[in-house]
């Protein structure tokens, strides 16, 4: 180094106390040679040279002048690499401590600043900000200012109230209440979604009654009634189809027993109503009652639930479109709407009814706890039931009330949570839960931004819907209202409604694409029923194989199968003992704590679980989105199939194209993966790219050759239709019983369909259209 200083002395005019020599000699050894290259003082024995005065004006200076130059460029590479190797060793190391405390791995003392370098790769001066709050600082706060006192506190607002019926005064007033609350909170915006529907109210009475050798006999005027109900009187034989499924139309029929022009009798449970109602119908009755099932539901003999036969979600009168206004479109009708009369009726009218009827009796499994249970009449017998249904159409108009904590970095991409306000009871239950969830988590997570440096990436919508009890009304025509934007924007719908049913069991629905954060979460949320222990020590590793799919009375449901907006919906329950009085006027709070006496820590728990959910999702660079776990539902769905490859063939089709889009499917899905482990996480434009290809992963499962207006639940996994992949299969199993009753053109284009769709899917997840292969 003394020479190095000499020479830059030299180089600027100083005088050098000494001079270098370079000596330089090519060895050859073999096929190798090499240059080797010596660094001495002239003085070779250490010794200072002293140089008379006439030897500096002498010298020749081109001969120094070269000797230094050529030894500072060597001094300053060497330099230049040592500084370039402590940077790098510097930058890396912070970097894996980042990368630790992003996943939760590691300990997180250190506060980083923004990163060194912006977006197009240049160093930038570091600007102090806010501190940093990495994953599980973030989740630990979340959990320590969830309030169990305050959840109470929102729940108990539904007390002494009958009814929040959609669109009437105390739905109206709750509505005004939420946005007073989400002002309060300091959201960055708070505003309210107008919707003119058309409903069906209660008229005059409803009643039901029976009619023997000339004599009528009234058995009920329920208070209760069925929603989008043909409004008409009719008079058939009664036909008893257990909870209305398919299955159970299929053995009346092996029973030889007739159903057209007949009035079905089911119980409450299994599928959802309308389904029920859809069933009846094909099979020719004129008209439908359902009751609670003793054994299912417990205490409610006197009971009749509400509900809705409409078999979609949304206004039915404004099928595809939103309902901002009912001038605006044509006088169309959802072709999901019942078309008969349709009535709920107490157990204790049933059993009254099973007693008059002399037919058959119900097959052990099909009594649901009722004495005496009979399946029809006898060919003798002259019983009818006469059915009367007055509902008549209203126009009303509905709230829907949203707040937004607007993100830092991606404001235009979001997370929704989402509940129900509206019942036709008390509805604590039903929507009173999922409200005080709503706003427990509304409250929590502004407070976490305002006062303790959260900034989200993305942002976090919280949504109150209306006219949920009519089939996700509110839910459905916002989606409608946005259908050309929101799928592009909503990566994520965390449904809070029903959260807390019992106590025992954990009931959850879910996208595929979120199987693995929900796992995660369980891993690091406590079980309040089992001190120390987390959710996922009783759902168990195989939970996966126990998620529920999604009905029509989610409002989760119409995101999923209607935007291809990935969902989750999570909640307590028992198993086996549902509780009685959801959709009834005895859904109070006081029966709910009666079924748990835990309710606020379960509402608490459920509130971190879809809290930890929404956290996760907005603040990680990478969403936390699981491709991959569609290509595992595909190749299950290819397994069941393959058996039934010869059956295909001769009917002159093969599976071998829609196997091929499978495999597509998949090494898009492995490229994906291998493109966000080579990308720079740290490069704004690219990661933004790389999540979006993964948040249109469920959207492209829609079905984009049928049209919304006709078939609004396009998708071929969660839909409704013969296009789903649940339909292609039942129509395979139909040619091992019985080949001639298969529609081949059908099937044909089922094939079609799914194999189109899943290719399409393929090709949107590669990314550029040049990387894509339709060799199909």
């Amino acid at each position: 180094m003394d020479h190095a200083r000499a020479a830059i002395s030299n180089l600027f005019g100083g005088e050098p106390t000494s001079y270098t020599r370079f000596s330089i000699a090519r060895q050859m050894d073999g096929d190798n040679s090499h240059v080797e290259m010596k660094l001495a003082a002239d003085d070779e024995e250490g010794g200072e040279i002293e140089r008379p005065e006439h030897l500096h004006a002498s010298m020749p200076p081109p001969r120094r002048n070269g000797k230094n130059l050529c030894f500072i460029i060597m001094a300053a590479v060497l330099l230049l690499l040592i500084g370039f190797l402590i940077g790098y060793l510097s930058y890396r190391g912070r970097m894996q401590r980042v990368n630790r405390c992003l996943d939760g791995s590691g300990n997180c003392e250190m506060t980083p600043t923004a990163s060194y370098f912006s977006d197009d790769g240049t160093e930038e001066e570091e600007v102090p900000g806010p501190r940093i709050l990495y994953w599980p600082e973030l989740r630990n706060m979340l959990s320590a200012k969830l309030s169990a006192e305050r959840l109470g506190t929102n729940l108990r607002q539904r007390e002494g109230k009958s009814s929040f019926e959609a669109g009437k005064f105390e739905d109206e007033s709750t509505a005004s209440y939420i946005h007073e609350q989400f002002t309060s909170f300091r959201l960055d915006d708070v505003w309210n979604d107008e919707h003119y529907i058309r409903l069906q109210d209660k008229g005059s009475d409803n009643e039901v009654s029976v009619i023997e050798n000339g004599r009528e006999e009234s058995l009920e005027r329920p208070d209760a009634y069925v929603a989008y109900s043909k409004s008409d009187t009719v008079i058939g034989k009664p036909i008893y189809v257990n909870y209305g499924q398919k299955e159970d139309f299929q053995h009346i029929r092996h029973m030889g027993v007739p159903m057209n022009g007949t009035i079905i009798i089911f119980r409450a449970g299994k599928i959802t109503l309308a389904e029920k109602v859809a069933n009846a119908r094909e099979e020719g009755a004129v008209g439908a009652l359902m009751y609670l099932g003793p054994s299912d539901y417990k205490n409610t003999d006197l009971l009749v639930p509400f509900g809705h036969a409409h078999l979609g979600t949304g206004d039915p009168f404004t099928p595809g479109f939103p309902s901002f206004n009912h001038t605006q479109f044509p006088p169309v009708e959802s072709s999901g709407l019942p078309r008969i009369p349709v009535q709920t009726i107490s157990s204790q009218v049933a059993a009254k009814l099973f007693s008059k009827m002399d037919g058959e009796k119900c097959l052990p499994e099909w009594t649901s706890g009722i004495t005496g249970c009979k399946v029809t009449v006898s060919s003798s017998s002259n019983l009818t039931v006469k059915l009367t249904v007055n509902n008549i159409m209203v126009d009303r108009k509905i709230l829907n009330i949203f707040g937004v904590i607007k993100g830092f970095e991606e404001p235009d991409r979001y997370v929704v949570l989402g509940a129900q306000r509206d019942s036709w009871g008390p509805g604590v239950a039903k929507a009173g839960v999922g409200t005080a969830i709503l706003l427990e988590l509304a409250h929590v997570i502004s407070d976490m931004v305002k006062n303790d440096d959260y900034r989200p990436r993305r942002s976090i919508i919280f949504a109150s819907w209306s006219a949920g009890e009519y089939g996700a009304v509110g839910a459905t025509e916002w989606l409608e209202g946005y259908a050309s934007t929101l799928h592009a924007k909503a990566f994520t719908y965390i449904n809070l409604d029903t959260a807390v049913l019992g106590s025992s069991h954990i009931k959850i629905s879910a996208s595929p694409l979120l199987y693995s954060l929900l796992e995660t979460t369980m891993k690091r949320v406590k079980d309040p029923t089992m001190d120390s222990r987390y959710l996922y020590s009783r759902v168990g590793s195989d939970w996966v194989k126990r998620v529920v799919p999604l009905d029509l009375d989610n409002a989760a449901f119409p995101f999923l199968a209607y935007s291809g907006i990935p969902v989750v919906s999570f909640g307590f329950y028992d198993e086996g003992d549902e509780y009685s009085f959801l959709g009834t006027t005895k859904d109070t709070l006081a029966n709910l704590k009666e079924k748990t006496d835990k309710l606020y820590p379960l509402m608490r728990t459920a509130a971190e679980v879809a809290g930890q959910i929404a956290l996760r999702l907005t603040h990680d660079h990478e969403l936390f989105l699981d491709f991959d776990r569609y290509s595992e539902e595909l190749l299950s769905f290819q397994e069941k199939i393959l058996q039934f490859d010869s059956k295909v063939k001769e009917l002159g089709l093969t599976l071998k194209w829609l196997f091929y889009a499978r495999g597509d499917f998949q090494r898009a899905a492995d490229a994906l993966r291998r493109d966000i482990a080579n990308s720079d996480r740290e490069n704004r434009i690219v990661r933004r790219a790389l999540n979006d290809r993964m948040m249109k992963v469920e959207y492209d499962f829609l079905s984009p050759y049928l049209s919304p207006k006709d078939a609004p639940f396009r998708h071929i996994f969660f839909g409704k239709g013969s296009h789903t992949l649940q339909s292609l299969l039942e129509n395979l199993e139909l040619l091992g019983v019985n080949k001639e009753s298969v529609d081949v053109n059908k099937l044909k284009e089922q094939l079609a369909l799914a194999t189109w769709t899943i290719k399409g899917a393929a090709n949107a997840l590669v990314g550029d259209i040049w990387n894509t292969d339709n060799e199909i």
